[in-house]
């Protein structure tokens, strides 16, 4: 069988505010478990700023029997479009869908978008592969774990699939049925590796657990780095992403990858994520010296007792620590914070811009909180009336999307465009950005405080 795999053109928060988007590795995942039987094809619309129509010829030139498709909660009025693209192509071919959004509203997304097929529920490859199986041997659906499907108009879920134990089973993904040459930020090209999934902290704003698992899983050192040596041999990739959850969750396994890397002697950079309480000042001094220049810690409040309630289970002392230790192992940090809790005022917010910037941090990401589906969050706000709205499309992260008691949502968003402004616009941070040549920040930063300002101007205009 054809099989083509989508990621849908949608302008993510991340690629507007920084300029490029994430490789869909999902979807190069899928590709390797079925490549060795069926012709696949993978079309990530996202790198390659391709129309809708662009994605309709693509697809109508491969001819495909079955189309995967691929959404995260705002962009699944987009994947709606492929996935009707997709029957216009070929009115026969069988369309899955699959990611966060799916996987938690499958009743929703059947109902929403009759163009959809079928649905496959949380970690995909098992389910994938015996589903396209059961598809091209014309079997029934109902025997297959992990995935809902229409029966007599209703929505059908079947048993659902054990996740994967063992992670160095799944084949690396099909790099080269991606655009490679495409991943680049400042002509510097990238790629990301998934190296553990899971995780058992269970923040009531994350969705990750139950997706992945509340247990974390973690592939073989080895394997890991063989992974890496395939994308800097094969591709000249020289920048590495970690996109797990936690990196550091285990201390003796980065140890090992990092020792794996210094004696590959491999020539590369990478940056990972780690919470603040899983770093010490060995295995950051050892992280640095096998490449690793940023980690991306999940600060988020300067309250502690919204930290609290998040169930993040960090203190300050823990922060403070962590991104010193970070810092004088040569290793930059960004900083994630998050604006808008339940528990949030202005005051708090405000702590916490301060707090962004009183730890000197290289970078600083801010963002609004949202109750994705999927999450305790998401099922909280439902049952106290507090969603403003179920426009999927809005769920970016970068707009109010919950009532609060103590801030309105234009008191919110004014309080992201200050977290970001008087964080990047200062003496300080302007001339280290400067001096590291990271102009592609100075550009944006500027663009981003004349629309601010712009905005305040025309805001205070009278009235004709």
């Amino acid at each position: 069988m054809r099989v083509c795999l989508v990621s849908p053109p949608y302008m993510s928060a991340v690629k507007y505010v920084v300029g490029v988007s994430s490789p869909p590795l999902g979807l190069a995942y899928l590709a390797s478990m079925i490549r060795d039987e069926h012709e696949v094809k993978i079309i990530d619309s996202n790198v390659l700023n391709y129309s809708f129509d662009d994605v309709r010829r693509e697809m109508k030139n491969f001819d495909p029997d079955v189309v995967g498709i691929t959404s995260v909660t705002p962009s699944i009025y987009e994947a709606y479009k492929v996935a009707d693209l997709a029957k216009s192509v070929r009115e026969d071919c069988i369309v899955i869908m699959g990611g966060p959004h799916a996987t938690f509203l499958p009743d929703e997304v059947l109902m929403e978008c009759k163009s959809i097929d079928i649905v496959v529920l949380g970690e995909g490859e098992e389910t994938f592969r015996e589903l396209i199986n059961v598809i091209d041997r014309g079997d029934p659906l109902e025997d297959v774990k992990g995935i809902a499907f229409r029966k007599n108009e209703k929505t059908f879920v079947t048993k659902p699939r054990p996740l994967i134990k063992d992670l160095d089973k799944i084949p690396f993904p099909s790099f080269d049925m991606l655009p490679m040459d495409k991943y680049e930020l400042q002509g510097v090209r990238y790629m990301s590796v998934i190296s553990s999934r899971g995780c058992p902290f269970r923040c009531y704003f994350c969705a990750s657990s139950r997706i992945f698992g509340g247990y974390w899983r973690g592939r073989s050192p080895r394997n890991v780095v063989e992974e890496i040596k395939l994308i800097h041999d094969k591709f000249g990739v020289k920048n590495i992403e970690f996109v797990d959850d936690t990196f550091t969750l285990n201390e003796r396994r980065v140890e090992e990858i990092c020792d794996e890397i210094l004696r590959e002697r491999l020539d590369i950079s990478w940056g990972a994520s780690s919470r603040v309480d899983s770093v010490n000042r060995e295995l950051a001094e050892k992280m640095r010296r096998a490449g690793c220049w940023v980690v991306y810690l999940g600060i988020e409040s300067a309250s502690q007792e919204i930290l609290d309630a998040t169930g993040k289970r960090i203190t300050m002392n823990q922060i403070a620590k962590a991104v010193r230790i970070l810092k004088e192992a040569g290793i930059k940090v960004l900083g994630s914070f998050i604006l808008g809790f339940p528990e949030e005022t202005i005051e708090t917010a405000e702590q916490t811009i301060t707090l962004a910037k009183k730890l000197d941090l290289d970078y600083a990401q801010f963002s609004i909180l949202t109750p994705y589906p999927g999450t305790p969050l998401y099922e909280y706000a439902k049952q106290n009336n507090m969603l403003l709205t179920r426009d999927w499309s809005k769920f970016t992260a970068i707009e109010p999307v919950m009532k609060l008691k103590n801030i309105t949502p234009t008191q919110l968003k004014s309080l992201l465009e200050k977290a970001y402004l008087t964080f990047y616009v200062r003496p300080k941070m302007l001339w280290r950005l400067f001096r590291q040549k990271q102009f592609y920040i100075i550009k944006r930063t500027i663009k981003a405080v004349t629309k601010y300002l712009r905005t305040r101007v025309f805001s205070l205009q009278p009235s004709p």
